[in-house]
């Protein structure tokens, strides 16, 4: 598994954190020297038991081609080339409008066969307080231009939990989404980062944040909704058609080593976790081995994010009985042959449970 942080953005949302710089033509060459260099040095590290490949941002769709091409080429250098069971390509909409089908046909020559596109809502007022660069009826043509390139993967991401969101704009906005018939759909409530916009907004008193009451209905109503539509909840945040589940994103939650490249990405070996500095000029890498008790708590937490839950052997070897069958009892927790899992009524609590397991 490898991901690559492309961290250019032509524009910030109000609610990121995420490292990022506005993109621009002379930062992409010193990008790509930097990013190839590292692929040179790490080569060793990329196993490839789960050949997955992720570009994620940023923007990766703000990349010229010659640079997303020069950094596959490393790759293969390195030993890791394709085919991949699966290559992810995060876009914004309104790259992929700009850009147009000669754009995408060249993704797919270069071997993108998954195409997640980060639409967040429907409505074009939430989308300009995002402050995202497109507008409904561009996610909809972006969306169609992607299919009509001969894609059979596309996911796409949605915000909820907005204190700004009515119930009525949340429904709509779903039925919009299902009636595009993605093969997947991420959807994840809004939360307040510390170094973005949106924390500055509600530090001045100008946003107030959606209380529990409303993110609950919201969530439940997705749930019921996408559920009806023949999606299969699979991790409290994604929703996939059967068989179109992210492969790559299912090894972050599977604990499978990755590598992660560029500035502030983070990687996994197995035994301890790095992650790159937040800096286009020279970033260095930090490394954290993790402890037993560090394993065993992050193992809980990824494992009961899916509906596959966690093996029963370890949840008992590693929690206390009283807890674990408090919580069945609850129905917070469901035995399903030689494993646990969280069942989706209760997914929206998931921290909560998993906090009284630890």
């Amino acid at each position: 598994m490898v991901y690559v942080h492309v961290p250019f953005c032509r524009s910030f949302c109000t609610y990121c954190d995420f490292y990022s710089e506005i993109a621009g033509a002379q930062l992409y060459d010193s990008y790509s020297d930097a990013v190839c260099a590292e692929i040179r040095q790490r080569a060793g590290e990329m196993d490839g038991s789960l050949k997955t490949l992720y570009f994620g941002g940023g923007t990766p769709s703000v990349l010229p081609l010659a640079v997303l091409t020069s950094l596959l080429l490393a790759l293969e250098e390195a030993g890791y080339g394709g085919p991949f069971t699966e290559f992810t390509m995060e876009v914004n909409p309104e790259d992929i409008v700009e850009r147009g089908p000669g754009y995408l046909q060249s993704l797919k020559s270069l071997g993108v066969d998954r195409v997640s596109m980060g639409i967040q809502s429907f409505d074009d007022a939430l989308l300009r307080w995002m402050n995202r660069r497109h507008d409904a009826e561009r996610a909809v043509q972006a969306f169609r231009m992607v299919r009509e390139a001969g894609f059979g993967n596309i996911g796409i991401d949605l915000i909820f939990g907005l204190s700004n969101l009515s119930d009525e704009v949340w429904d709509a906005t779903i039925e919009r989404a299902v009636a595009l018939e993605p093969e997947h759909i991420s959807c994840y409530q809004l939360t307040v980062e510390g170094e973005s916009t949106l924390a500055d907004l509600v530090a001045a008193g100008r946003y107030t944040e959606a209380d529990d009451a409303q993110c609950r209905r919201q969530y439940d109503r997705l749930c019921e909704k996408l559920s009806d539509a023949g999606y299969r909840h699979y991790e409290i945040s994604n929703f996939a058609r059967p068989g179109f589940e992210a492969r790559h994103n299912g090894g972050y939650w599977n604990r499978t080593p990755y590598v992660g490249l560029g500035p502030a990405a983070h990687s996994f070996d197995g035994t301890s976790r790095s992650w790159n500095s937040s800096s286009l000029d020279g970033y260095t890498r930090t490394v954290e081995v993790l402890s037993l008790e560090e394993a065993r708590i992050e193992t809980l937490m990824l494992s009961l994010r899916t509906d596959r839950g966690i093996g029963a052997d370890f949840l008992q070897e590693h929690c206390r009985k009283e807890d674990i069958d408090r919580l069945v009892e609850e129905g917070a927790l469901e035995r399903n042959g030689t494993r646990y899992r969280i069942p989706e009524d209760h997914f929206f609590v998931s921290d909560e449970i998993i906090r009284e397991l630890i």
